[in-house]
């Protein structure tokens, strides 16, 4: 069977550090065939969320038409199988990266939308379906902006635009929509495409917190890396590799034969984790960046 580039699939296990191929699951879960609304050219970069016994799945669509990334959307009962709906979100430049963080009783999307200027937050007026931009929360032009909470604060990594995937940046903020500031350490990892480009949602667990990272010293996206940071502070700022880094690699067949370069985790039961994640086919691996 052949497979259309970047696509989704469903990874499980007994721990973040240990996925794996979820094995009730029929894997890619979304391809760009699955696209129904729009001519796709791959799916990738996913986030989901959980609400009423409902999985929500928002995801990067590449419209061979526009040219250009667009939000889709998938939805599952049983985090099992995935039904397309729809593009959710279009604007008149590049989107992709669609990073879920709640805030006040709601949920907002904060895609990478560099090319349109500063990063942007999305609130929903009819969840799923549609979205509208509530404003600019930072003139950065911010690759694949990574927000999440710590100790009262807002924090966020976020890539250069510069094409090399080498450096990562770090932001705080007291309040979402307040002033941002760099950190003094910022950029906190400096000429390195190893482990420079984020590579999904940052997890927050008390004081541990683990962020992810595209391995593209290789080729883009190669693999993910994951890394504990050990200090944060609006002055201090440290990280060590995990141990069972990297958590996701190409297969060497099928789907994600050549490499993968994303994974949005979450924690279902003491004893489980489910992720979604990305892979591409070796036939593309040189062409496609998303």
């Amino acid at each position: 069977m052949a497979y259309d580039n970047w696509s989704i699939g469903i990874y499980s296990g007994d721990d973040v550090f240990r996925l794996a191929p979820d094995t009730a699951t029929l894997n890619p879960v979304l391809t760009a065939a699955d696209v129904s609304d729009v001519p796709a050219q791959f799916v990738a970069d996913p986030f989901m969320v959980c609400l009423d016994a409902v999985w929500y799945m928002f995801f990067e669509v590449f419209n061979r038409r526009s040219g250009k990334g667009e939000i889709g959307l998938a939805v599952s009962h049983d985090r099992i199988k995935w039904t397309y709906q729809c593009v959710v979100l279009a604007e008149p430049f590049h989107l992709s990266y669609p990073y879920l963080t709640p805030f006040q009783n709601e949920l907002l999307l904060i895609p990478e939308c560099y090319r349109g200027g500063g990063a942007r937050v999305y609130r929903a007026i009819d969840f799923p379906f549609t979205w509208k931009c509530a404003g600019q929360f930072t003139d950065e032009r911010c690759v694949d902006p990574c927000v999440f909470r710590h100790r009262s604060m807002w924090w966020m990594f976020w890539g250069d635009p510069n094409g090399r995937h080498d450096t990562l940046r770090l932001g705080y903020a007291r309040e979402l929509f307040g002033g941002w500031t760099e950190h003094p350490l910022s950029p906190v990892v400096i000429s390195n495409p190893g482990i420079a480009r984020p590579a999904g949602k940052v997890l927050v667990n008390g004081e541990a917190i683990i962020r992810f990272a595209q391995d593209c010293s290789t080729s883009y996206g190669h693999c993910v890396r994951a890394f504990e940071i050990t200090s944060l502070t609006e002055t201090c700022y440290s990280e060590r590799e995990h141990l069972r880094s990297p958590v996701l690699a190409g297969s060497g067949s099928g789907w994600n034969a050549a490499q993968m370069h994303h994974i949005d985790a979450h924690q279902v039961s003491n004893t489980h984790w489910i992720a979604c994640v990305d892979g591409l086919d070796e036939v593309w691996q040189k062409t496609i960046h998303c």
